[in-house]
């Protein structure tokens, strides 16, 4: 009963020291781990994680970065989306209009690409690939300012996804119908086809020698084997 006493005694302390203390309302589990996993999401958009360098500054993926994360995997299975090689870098200038063939063309393309990167490298971050929109919209944009400019350009690419192109068609070349035209051919090669323009097969490469005893342009071949052998039925006997 001392024992007892003694907490009492030391709980009441305790309360006193702190008199919010059993007034805050205890949360559930199940908050608690939302709290975690969406602390974790934003810090994976930053490229961050609990505890590493930059943590302590999460911030949301912007519709900018997602289409830059987009057109970095394009095509490669092993990307990961924080890095993006020359070739789909070329595609998104692309395919979201950066490239308009007057002001910014392809190897203006290229050749910001190789300034903003490292040397040692042959991608781009996202960091480097804010800095090379700049370039090309100051060029693109040319009356425009500098922010007017990159927030034009970032107009263009925010939202995008890599366009699919569909199944590449074979061209008809008027030198490859020429040649593939049965009706045109002569000598030997027109004996290898018929009138539809089918390969007649070894009969069309091979002279066979005809054994059946008829000359040749005889129209009524078989018809005498037909006579002899016709039934006997209904004959008298």
């Amino acid at each position: 009963m001392a024992d007892q006493k003694d907490n009492i005694d030391d709980f009441k302390v305790q309360t006193a020291k702190h008199p919010n203390m059993s007034t805050v309302p205890l949360r559930p589990h199940s908050e608690h781990s939302k709290d975690r996993m969406s602390k974790r999401l934003s810090t994976e958009s930053n490229g961050t994680s609990d505890g590493g360098m930059g943590s302590s500054t999460p911030v949301e993926i912007t519709a900018l970065e997602e289409s830059f994360r987009r057109f970095a995997i394009h095509g490669d299975t092993r990307a990961t989306g924080k890095e993006m090689h020359g070739k789909n870098w070329s595609k998104l200038c692309k395919d979201c209009g950066v490239i308009d063939g007057k002001n910014i063309t392809l190897t203006d393309v290229d050749i910001v690409f190789s300034k903003v990167k490292k040397k040692s490298c042959r991608t781009i971050t996202f960091d480097e690939f804010k800095v090379a929109l700049g370039e090309l919209a100051r060029k693109k944009y040319k009356e425009k300012t500098g922010e007017d400019a990159e927030a034009e350009v970032f107009k263009l690419i925010e939202g995008k996804a890599p366009i699919i192109a569909g199944v590449t068609r074979a061209v008809a070349s008027p030198t490859v119908s020429r040649l593939t035209d049965t009706t045109k051919f002569t000598g030997s090669h027109k004996e290898r086809f018929d009138e539809t323009g089918r390969g007649k097969g070894k009969a069309g490469r091979v002279d066979l020698v005809d054994t059946s005893g008829y000359v040749s342009g005889y129209k009524h071949r078989g018809t005498y084997e037909k006579k002899v052998n016709k039934p006997t039925e209904g004959r008298p006997m």
